[in-house]
């Protein structure tokens, strides 16, 4: 989906209760993504947006990245949104992968020679 307004960034447009919003919005936290939260029952103007791009429902979480809304998205899908609407963003925008092993072993004290 297309929004007329562009986001140099991340908005996580959600609403208290709304479970997929939750899971959202953990899991971008835990990738360590940054976003901007708007609750959609607080702000109209961002209740309005969400009515825009989602045909008259107020259908959460909605993501807009760049000109792009994206509709109840997985990370995956809002990482592929900033690398093609905010190439020139991205790499301060995603942090670097991290690879498991080496965050479970550092984890439990073991220690990392680079």
């Amino acid at each position: 989906m297309t929004s007329a307004d562009f986001v140099d960034g991340i908005e996580v447009l959600w609403r208290p209760g709304c479970p997929f919003c939750s899971r959202l919005r953990r899991a971008l936290r835990r990738r360590g993504i940054d976003t901007r939260e708007i609750d959609i029952w607080q702000d109209r103007a961002a209740a309005a947006r969400v009515r825009a791009v989602t045909g008259g429902d107020e259908t959460v979480p909605t993501v807009f990245v760049g000109r792009v809304a994206l509709v109840n998205p997985g990370v995956r899908e809002i990482e592929a949104a900033i690398e093609r609407e905010l190439p020139e963003r991205a790499g301060e925008l995603l942090p670097a992968p991290v690879s498991r092993p080496r965050k479970l072993l550092s984890r439990i004290g073991f220690p990392l020679r680079d």
